[in-house]
């Protein structure tokens, strides 16, 4: 971001939708030398483009990108690309319904660690009958191999406490950008955290979550899931503004997992200043759109879908 810590204030939603108090300070536009005086509340909302192969989008400018707050059209003030370090959990189920996948989860991990950036930390959430950090912050992701190396498949799916305690882990890092990424085969039938209550923590916090779903358990070992799998972790990765990636449970892992590693270091961000002037504490909702360069049709756009102003 190209604003101090001073500037930045109260974080509502984080790396996806912060509000920052209102302020009186000069910015540029990357997309020109000219100074843009800002005198209100400034939203800034990552976003990530991908052509219909899931490759990042790069070199866009302001003139690809529409944003609507509540429906009504926002002048986008600046545009840059986030690549700042980042702090990013690995939720890894390790439940017995992941006993055929488990090889090629941890091909997958190892292929999205190769992407990581020299000032990128990580850390490790195994999740079983219940879910805990079995390697805390690190900055070697031959760590998170080593430990990935032991895994064992048994016992049911704590999906929903696994995500919670990702979250709650990642908040204690000092990196500015903080994100989860969950593989599974989705599904859930022993956390004690709800649906709801995951829902509500998602969306008032600063995590963006990207989760990869195996598509085929190779048999059933338990007794069935709460819901359906696939779509418990795309509800968790749409309100967070990322993505659910449905792979295949023998092919696809660790080409997805390089992709999207690749996503989170080339997201663009963009800020506006909310044209209807309000503090009243309420959800607003958020559109981006997004024009494709010629010849790249087919754009995946992500972005949060809302932020919680902060009120008077």
């Amino acid at each position: 971001m190209l604003f101090s810590r001073a500037q930045i204030g109260v974080l509502l939603l984080g790396m996806c939708l912060p509000v920052l108090p209102a302020a009186d300070h000069r910015t540029k536009s990357p997309a020109s030398d000219a100074e843009y005086r800002v005198d209100a509340n400034l939203v800034i909302v990552p976003v990530s483009v991908t052509d219909a192969q899931n490759h990042p989008i790069t070199g866009l400018t302001r003139a690809n990108f529409r944003v609507f707050d509540g429906g009504v059209e926002q002048r986008i003030v600046q545009l840059t690309r986030d690549e700042t370090p980042m702090a990013v959990g690995l939720v890894f189920d390790t439940s017995l319904s992941m006993a055929s996948q488990l090889q090629a989860a941890r091909a997958a991990a190892a292929s999205f660690l190769a992407t990581a950036n020299p000032e990128d930390e990580f850390f490790l959430v195994e999740f079983q009958d219940q879910a805990q950090i079995t390697q805390s912050f690190t900055n070697d992701p031959r760590d998170i191999g080593t430990r990935l190396a032991q895994t064992r498949a048994k016992g049911h799916t704590a999906l929903l406490d696994a995500v919670r305690l990702g979250i709650d882990h990642v908040r204690k890092s000092s990196k500015p950008r903080k994100a989860l990424l969950v593989l599974s085969d989705g599904g859930d039938n022993h956390s004690r955290f709800t649906e709801r209550e995951l829902a509500a923590l998602v969306r008032e916090s600063d995590v963006l979550i990207y989760s990869m779903g195996v598509s085929k358990p190779a048999r059933k070992f338990l007794p069935e899931q709460a819901g359906d799998g696939q779509e418990l972790l795309e509800a968790v990765t749409r309100q967070s503004g990322g993505r659910l990636y449905v792979v295949d449970e023998h092919n696809g892992l660790a080409e997805v997992a390089a992709r999207i590693g690749q996503e989170l270091h080339n997201r663009y961000v963009l800020s506006y200043a909310p044209s209807n002037e309000r503090s009243d504490g309420k959800y607003h909702k958020v559109q981006v759109k997004v024009t494709p360069p010629e010849g790249v049709p087919g754009l995946q756009v992500s972005w949060r879908p809302g932020y919680v102003d902060p009120g008077l």
